[in-house]
């Protein structure tokens, strides 16, 4: 079956309606790398019948980017007589401007490289541009979208007070991961949705549609775990072997590695042991570890600080965790194996590279719980309609919950163990039955609710279902939480 286009509806329907307008738009579409915005676009103008300029804009200086700029003229066929060749960032505004008042649909990809310094001054020409568009609105059938990898630099062009572009935009699109609900149904279409399958493939990739697309076009979405890492990571020819290298070590020109590195092989680490590390294995970085942490989470948006629940703001015994499960998975266990190709059997490295991974996917479960259950309460599905969800509650007691749930309309609190192995539910039963003992005592508020223990794991057979029913705890699997979709893992 040929790769289709998954998920994406409200966004599709959007960006549909900017197109049907049939006058100027400047529309800022933002999302990670390879999260699907050109997708997006592609999908969109052949039903819009738009004619499209489209520009991936190079991170280099005026010269490379005017270069590409008059690649991508005479690529998609656009009269010199109509739009000259620009010299200069000024004129590459004017011939911008050009585009859209002939009708075109012009999208600058990776807009964020015009936040550097040697290319800035085109958002000034631009701002000239754009003023004169919107002034004559009415009267201009096309438009500019401008498409940023990182959000936070897209934004300072555009929502900074001070920048050239503020207040210019007329519409704004936010690309997310895919839903789990579409993953379900893109591997359907391509493999078997298991729930082990679905597990390990999100632990790689969440929501990023093109990593499935790549594996798809090697042949090995519904291949076995070992043949996918080596198509997929480890042939010379392997379409994601250096793409962490250009997605993020390339923006952070390797000065936050050791940071990343530990937070990924240690999630939900404590700022103390966080800094005893760096301090040890790169005493040189130490005292710049505050600054390092709070340009990866509000800049780069690529880790969080989690505070114990119910503490204040300030409160010191915060972990930290990666938002990305690819870079996850990248730093934790691909990457040292990949690195060492040349050296070391490639059967070994594989086999590393796996068992790693599979150490890393039960924490991925809970995460992928944790959305699942806010997906199907999205959605009305099922019968606990989700108000809160409580994200990796701790103490001083050591109280570890995975998953805290509360439904205020029938005043429930489901309180979950997530195990990768089902297996092992049965022997944290007592385990989990003494957490939420504490948790309760502590936090009085729910007293007088109905309290649900639940063991979660991908699959769950029918004996260990019969054996955690017997202690009180109810079971639910992947397929449990997915049974309501159209297409669920089976």
């Amino acid at each position: 079956m040929a790769w289709g286009f998954y998920g994406r509806q409200e966004e599709l329907r959007q960006l549909g309606e900017i197109l049907a307008r049939g006058r100027w738009f400047f529309v800022k579409l933002t999302g990670r790398r390879r999260i699907g915005k050109t997708a997006l676009i592609q999908q969109a103008l052949p039903v819009a019948n738009r004619r499209v300029f489209y520009l991936q804009v190079p991170d280099s200086g005026p010269a490379g980017v005017l270069s590409s700029v008059a690649d991508a003229l005479t690529t998609f066929q656009v009269d010199p007589a109509i739009v000259p060749r620009p010299s200069s960032l000024r004129e590459l505004a004017g011939s911008l401007g050009k585009l859209a008042r002939a009708g075109f649909v012009v999208a600058l990809d990776e807009f964020q490289y015009f936040n550097r310094e040697r290319l800035r001054e085109f958002c000034s020409h631009l701002q000239q541009e754009v003023d004169a568009l919107s002034a004559d609105a009415a009267a201009v059938p096309g438009g500019l979208l401008v498409l940023g990898s990182i959000q936070t630099e897209v934004n300072a062009l555009l929502e900074d007070r001070a920048a050239p572009l503020y207040n210019r935009t007329t519409d704004e699109i936010v690309l997310g991961h895919l839903d789990v609900e579409s993953l379900i149904a893109l591997l359907a279409a391509h493999a078997e949705p298991t729930p082990e399958r679905l597990l390990f493939l999100w632990n790689l990739f969440e929501g990023v549609p093109k990593f499935y697309r790549d594996c798809y076009e090697q042949g090995v979405l519904g291949a076995g775990r070992a043949e996918l890492l080596e198509r997929a990571f480890f042939l010379s020819s392997s379409p994601l072997r250096t793409e962490a290298d250009n997605w993020f070590l390339k923006e952070l020109h390797g000065r936050y590695d050791v940071v990343l590195k530990y937070i990924a092989r240690h999630s939900g680490c404590l700022h103390g042991d966080l800094i005893s590390h760096v301090r040890e294995v790169s005493p040189e970085t130490g005292e710049q570890v505050g600054g390092y942490l709070k340009v990866l989470s509000e800049r780069f948006q690529l880790i969080e600080r989690r505070q114990p629940i119910f503490a204040k703001a300030s409160a010191k015994r915060g972990r930290y965790y990666l938002t990305d499960n690819f870079l996850r998975s990248w730093l934790a266990a691909l990457a040292n194996p990949i690195s060492a190709i040349h050296f070391v059997p490639a059967e070994r490295l594989m086999a590393q590279a796996d068992e790693r991974l599979a150490d890393i996917e039960g924490h991925t479960l809970e995460k992928l719980v944790g959305l699942l259950y806010e997906e199907r309460s999205r959605k009305g599905l099922g019968d606990f309609a989700l108000s809160a969800r409580i994200q990796g509650f701790w103490d001083r007691g050591d109280t570890e919950i995975d998953l805290v749930a509360i439904d205020e309309v029938s005043r429930r609190i489901r309180l979950a163990s997530c195990k990768r192995s089902a297996e092992r539910l049965v022997g944290d039963i007592v385990v989990l039955d003494g957490h939420v003992a504490r948790f309760m005592a502590a936090h009085p508020k729910y007293a007088g609710w109905r309290v649900e223990k639940v063991g979660i794991a991908p699959s769950i057979s029918a004996d260990i279902r019969a054996r955690l029913a017997g202690a009180g705890h109810l079971a639910q699997d992947l397929i449990d939480l997915t049974a309501e979709f159209p297409v669920g893992v089976r």
